[in-house]
């Protein structure tokens, strides 16, 4: 019998090469918007043509359900539709651009993103490579090569996006001066900006003392006004594509968003690696190097919140290590798929702070994160009597109204409890 020859289709996609880096554009999923303000940047300056997509009508979902399987979750929908909607633009030379993609390298299918976007590439934009941005060891042939000097760069940038992020949220539904807080803001952003280019960098605490400062400097309404949390998946979370810009529909509402700071989803990954090996006695060199980072991006941590509590005029952000204590109050740290004990964390830690009214936003397809984020609500209402909670589901078929709508009963519940208290 003649053997058949096995045909590897994984195999037939273009790689990203170091020396397209001076003649490539590459495309960024707006994931992050405050963070990524700052790196968009920063990878600017170490010579990457970057652009933030900021594509986000109905048509970029449209392009997602045409070219992703809908089973597949919502995000990936999103990131998909995203950049296939921008590549059909025409504003780019589809030749001589690439898209980038982070990977956590979790148990998330956000791990498997790049063969479902080179899928969705290949039929009308064969020529653009994926790049995969992860510290995992995957997508070796395209990955973005990240040295110990950019790596630094980028987790000082999340600390400063925090920041940033943070005082806004604090400042903007109690401005005097409508657009003093967008002024701060871009004050900011030019704050850290400079530094980055100047080589200052690195001094973070004299840089988060200047942040504070601008918006301490707005003037601000003393009125009290509802706060509403925002906890769930990584990217319904942060993203105004994934959640309908929720964070200004809940300003528009005269309501405080608190959407807790990306830096604690770093150290939850870093923390699930240690625990991964307390947890199966897998112990050497990875689980020592991720207790000592651990150390050190915590003790930042520390020094940015007695920043703010010195200063007095902002709520400081969490400390994870508070974080960890909340979770061990509801489930165990070992539960990490869907942002896993995190969620519970941040809506325990959130009801302590004074934020008891919560959205936490869930992506269709995503049963890890349903089961984490709808599964434990029981539990904290039990634990936090006044802690009013809605879980909002996206997915394409859901409509903008209909999610707002269930967050305005909510905070219909929220203003009756701040008038009663």
């Amino acid at each position: 019998m003649e053997d058949k020859k096995i045909i590897d289709y994984t195999d037939d996609y273009p790689r990203w090469k170091d020396e397209y880096k001076s003649t490539y554009k590459i495309l960024v999923p707006d994931m992050l918007p405050w963070h990524f303000a700052i790196i968009e940047q920063l990878l600017k300056m170490e010579g990457y043509d970057v652009e933030i997509l900021k594509n986000d009508s109905r048509s970029v979902i449209d392009e997602g359900l045409k070219h992703v399987h809908n089973d597949t979750c919502y995000p990936c929908l999103c990131v998909v539709g995203q950049y296939i909607d921008a590549l059909k633009s025409g504003k780019y030379d589809v030749d001589h651009t690439a898209v980038l993609i982070s990977q956590s390298g979790g148990g998330c299918r956000a791990s498997n993103y790049v063969p479902l976007i080179r899928k969705a590439l290949k039929a009308q934009f064969p020529n653009v490579p994926v790049i995969s941005l992860n510290f995992s060891g995957l997508e070796k042939d395209s990955s973005l090569k990240i040295g110990l000097k950019l790596l630094l760069k980028l987790a000082y940038a999340i600390f400063y996006g925090d920041s940033i992020m943070w005082c806004y949220n604090q400042t903007k539904p109690y401005e005097e001066e409508e657009g003093a807080t967008d002024a701060a803001r871009d004050e900011a952003m030019a704050e850290v900006i400079g530094a980055y280019k100047g080589g200052r960098y690195t001094k973070y605490k004299k840089i988060n003392a200047r942040i504070i400062s601008i918006f301490a400097a707005v003037k601000r309404r003393d009125i009290k006004k509802v706060k509403v949390g925002i906890v769930g998946e990584i990217y319904v979370k942060y993203s105004y594509l994934g959640n309908n810009h929720l964070e200004n529909f809940l300003l528009s509402e005269d309501c405080e968003p608190v959407v807790p700071a990306l830096m604690d989803f770093v150290l939850y990954c870093i923390v699930n690696n240690i625990n991964d090996s307390d947890l199966y006695g897998k112990k050497g060199l990875f689980y020592t190097a991720n207790r000592i980072l651990y150390r050190v991006l915590h003790r930042m941590q520390k020094n940015i919140i007695k920043q703010f509590e010195r200063e007095g005029t902002f709520e400081p952000i969490h400390d994870f290590e508070h974080l960890r204590k909340c979770a061990d109050k509801v489930i165990n740290q070992g539960v990490k798929m869907g942002e896993g004990w995190l969620i519970p964390a941040e809506m325990a830690a959130l009801a302590e702070t004074g934020t008891e009214n919560i959205v936490c936003a869930q992506p269709f397809g995503c049963l890890p994160n349903h089961i984490v984020g709808k599964g434990t609500i029981r539990t904290l209402k039990n634990m936090y009597e006044h802690e009013n909670i809605v879980a909002v589901d996206y997915d394409p078929s859901a409509t903008k109204v209909n999610q707002e709508n269930r967050i305005k009963l909510m905070i219909s519940t929220a203003r009756e409890n701040l008038q009663n208290n």
